[in-house]
């Protein structure tokens, strides 16, 4: 399954990645106030240099704190619209989980 992370909890940057065949990928970005138009570009970057389409993604991992309050809503938005859109789940994350392994 294919992992979609956005992380725009930080002032000066966005991160997005995936999770793809057990590894990670991810692109950052320097930001100063225009999230919002940067995001998706840079999602639809990373998805080009693997060959995927958004209908690939299995579910989306979004931080959610803490962090900037408007740079948070910009990626929970982005996360839900997505997950909306192609019916696949969400799950919030803190700062720090996305680092830590996956237990089943």
């Amino acid at each position: 399954m294919i992992t979609l992370y956005i992380d725009s909890s930080d002032n000066k940057r966005i991160t997005v990645g995936l999770k793809l065949n057990n590894k990670k990928y991810f692109l950052k970005h320097k930001v100063d106030s225009r999230k919002a138009q940067i995001i998706l570009p840079l999602i639809d970057k990373l998805f080009r240099k693997h060959n995927l389409k958004l209908e690939d993604i299995g579910r989306i991992e979004v931080k959610t704190g803490p962090g900037s309050f408007t740079g948070l809503r910009v990626g929970v938005s982005v996360a839900n619209a997505l997950g909306f859109f192609l019916k696949i789940p969400i799950n919030g994350k803190r700062i720090g989980e996305l680092a830590q392994p996956y237990y089943k």
